[in-house]
């Protein structure tokens, strides 16, 4: 526990962060913060994706950011993963971002919809070639008894993937988490977090400032 506390949690330097001049829409500061990470970190697109199952346990994994739009923020994966079974049946799910190199933190929770079959892929498709290799192999997350069977099944979705470019898994699934809550988090030395929460009304958002 000693050493567990003696590791530094963030940088000496840290941005300030001001939330009477945040613009009214969550999506226009988290981009702002996305951007301003992906000068200073590896990974800003990273994200935590929490959800639940069919017991109501959580469950929480990282995945890649894929887009933000009107839509909300844009996550992919099969749907017969474990996330895309969770999500068909409980289609909520959490979104946390974290870049410690700047202590800045933005969550965001709401309602998941599945895209247009057409969209979810041009997603696909838009992946590197090992990446669509990988997505055809599937059985994610089911015990694998024998390395080798993995070896050979990758053998053989390679083989697909080559001889059906333009094809893609009617599986694969892009998720938009249209959010009805973001918070952004700024870190602070002196351990007064700035915590900025918006919340979704039916006129748009409201701003609210949190106590660390």
């Amino acid at each position: 526990m000693v050493q567990l506390r003696g590791w530094p949690s963030f940088p000496e330097e840290l941005p300030v962060f001001t939330p009477e001049t945040a613009p009214p829409d969550p999506r226009a500061l988290f981009l702002d913060w996305l951007t301003e990470a992906g000068e200073h970190v590896l990974a800003p697109h990273a994200v935590t994706l929490s959800t639940v199952d069919a017991d109501g346990a959580p469950d929480a994994r990282v995945v890649i950011l894929k887009d933000v739009g009107t839509a909300g923020w844009a996550v992919a994966t099969s749907s017969e993963s474990p996330k895309g079974l969770q999500l068909s049946k409980d289609p909520r799910a959490a979104l946390t971002f974290f870049w410690p190199g700047r202590g800045r933190q933005v969550r965001l929770r709401g309602p998941v919809s599945p895209a247009a079959p057409e969209v979810s892929a041009e997603d696909f498709l838009a992946r590197p070639p090992a990446s669509r290799v990988e997505a055809f192999i599937g059985r994610q997350s089911q015990v694998l008894a024998d390395p080798a069977d993995l070896v050979a099944a990758a053998a053989e979705a390679e083989r697909w993937v080559e001889e059906n470019p333009g094809t893609a898994p009617e599986t694969w699934t892009r998720y938009f988490v249209d959010p009805d809550v973001v918070e952004f988090w700024q870190a602070s030395h002196d351990r007064r977090h700035v915590r900025l929460r918006y919340r979704k009304t039916g006129g748009g958002w409201v701003r609210e400032r949190l106590w660390p």
